[in-house]
């Protein structure tokens, strides 16, 4: 064999431990092991059409949110104020609906849908400035400033309703919850778009560029000519824009509006943008460690409910996947072990 074929061999050999030696290639093993864990648990209700359908529907909600939550963390920030975004904008955007349609079954409902989502994302894009406004601008703390504007964005929702649900969404809205295009539920391709969108922001653009690079160091940012405060803008704006249409697929599958839809969604969506690999502290993530975080995730509550156990258990687990894989992907056993292993050595070298 010549020493080309070996090192092609060698090469073909190795790749498994390389795979394993990536943040995303761990992800994807962990994905794995947890379709197949609850596959193996209960095959004849998670290894079926209805209960893929049932995921199909429920993670889109989150995983938008997760979306949102991770372009923020990227700059090193936070944003706690998704989910009152998202809820407010969601009501702004039924009551505009209902005024231009009062009937949802009459011939108005394509100008309301129209005139609605816009005003969803002007609120979206509204809020997330007042977020960056707030960070870049006076010099909050994105975690104090993203949870007091959140808790302002909820309190107005619940001033405009009464505390109440909005109902009145044209018929065809509801769509955008419950259909399916061609098969495929119109939440699971609505967030695959914004998904590849996102991702091909943050790889293929200038802006993108910047925002890895502000995250990763400010300074550094600065010094190379980054206008770090147009950066946290339109991180802040996108993140905005993400959280008002996670507020409509939310409204769309509720056929309604609250001021406390999914407020368990907010830690979750931060759940999954760590357990994705989004640094915490800035400038590293990518989309695709964000997908198979909330696959893994949906995979594993699902499995859960289906073995009928406990929500309490169910957050448990979650909490306990977080600390693996944090644990796993900063060293930090290895850096627990080491130190033992080199004493164990040196003793009986000695």
């Amino acid at each position: 064999m010549t020493d080309e074929a070996a090192s092609v061999r060698a090469s073909a050999a190795g790749w498994p431990r390389r795979l394993i030696d990536t943040n995303l290639g761990r992800l994807a093993l962990i994905t794995v092991l947890v379709f197949v864990g609850m596959s193996a648990a209960e095959p004849h209700l998670f290894f079926t059409q209805a209960n893929f359908s049932s995921m199909a529907f429920q993670f889109p909600e989150f995983a938008i949110l997760g979306l949102a939550v991770m372009v923020s963390m990227l700059t090193g920030g936070i944003d706690l104020s998704v989910i009152g975004l998202a809820n407010l904008s969601s009501m702004l955007a039924v009551m505009v609906m209902r005024g231009v349609a009062p009937d949802p079954h009459g011939p108005h409902a394509a100008p309301a849908i129209a005139l609605g989502v816009a005003a969803l994302l002007g609120v979206g894009a509204l809020g997330g400035l007042l977020n960056g406004l707030a960070i870049a601008a006076i010099g909050i703390p994105p975690i104090l400033a993203t949870l007091g504007t959140g808790l302002i964005y909820t309190g107005v929702a619940v001033v405009l309703s009464g505390g109440a649900a909005v109902l009145g969404f044209p018929d065809a809205m509801s769509g955008l919850g419950n259909g399916s295009v061609f098969g495929v539920p119109a939440p699971v391709i609505l967030f695959a778009a914004l998904a590849a969108a996102v991702a091909f922001m943050l790889n293929w653009t200038r802006f993108g560029l910047r925002v890895y690079l502000f995250g990763t160091n400010p300074l550094a940012a600065r010094f190379a000519g980054v206008d770090n405060f147009r950066v946290t803008l339109g991180a802040y704006l996108i993140s905005g824009l993400l959280s008002a249409l996670a507020g409509l697929v939310i409204a769309a599958r509720a056929n309604s509006a609250k001021a406390d839809y999914g407020t368990s969604y907010l830690l979750l969506s931060i759940l999954i943008a760590v357990l994705g690999g989004i640094d915490p502290y800035g400038g590293f993530g990518k989309v695709s460690g964000l997908v198979l975080a909330v696959l893994s995730l949906q995979f594993l509550s699902s499995g859960l409910n289906l073995l009928q156990v406990s929500n309490f258990a169910v957050d448990m687990t979650r909490g306990a996947l977080l600390l693996v894989v944090m644990v796993v992907n900063t060293g930090g056993l290895r850096r627990l072990v080491a130190p033992r292993l080199k004493d164990g050595v040196e003793r009986r070298s000695g």
